[in-house]
Parts: C-alpha cells; sequence; structure tokens
C-alpha cells in the first residue's frame, strides 16, 4: 500500500510502498495517548516508527526493530533523538 511518511534526513513527507506484515511490524497495544508509538515496522533496510494520533509515520535510516529490541519506549527514545 501506499504510506506518506516523514523523512526528518530529507525534511520532507515522502510516499512509500509499503507492505505491513506480522512479519516486518510490531504493534503496541498500549498507545492510546499522542505521543505514544502504536508500531514500528521494518521497511526496506529502515524503520518506520508510527505514533498514535494523526502524525504520519517517522522513516530512520539504517536502523532496524532488532536494533529497539522490538521496544516501545526505545523506539520512542529513537525517534526523539532523530527529530531533534
Amino acid at each position: 500500500m501506499e504510506l506518506t511518511v516523514y523523512n526528518p534526513q530529507k525534511g520532507r513527507l515522502e510516499t512509500l510502498s509499503v507492505e505491513m506484515t506480522a512479519e516486518n511490524t510490531t504493534e503496541f497495544a498500549f498507545s492510546e495517548k499522542p505521543g505514544d508509538i502504536a508500531m514500528i515496522t521494518d521497511w526496506g533496510g529502515d524503520l518506520l516508527i508510527t505514533g498514535h494520533g494523526r502524525d504520519y509515520p517517522t522513516r530512520i535510516y539504517d536502523v532496524s526493530r532488532s536494533q529497539v529490541s522490538y521496544d516501545q519506549v526505545q523506539a520512542k527514545e529513537l525517534l526523539h533523538r532523530t527529530l531533534r
């Protein structure tokens, strides 16, 4: 499916063709507040971090779900470090 994501390395939105499956996506059940991480997806050697709410997923180069230990808190910390 076509997905619009924010690419902080380029400072703009871009459209990707992404298949979200059980094999490449981890969803977090407790992501009810804005700012919470709803899911993380491996895509083409990069990581897509999707927050709860209306924000676009964020693409982070050269990172995988395993590098954040499939963990919601570590993904949120990575997202904050990337967006600084």
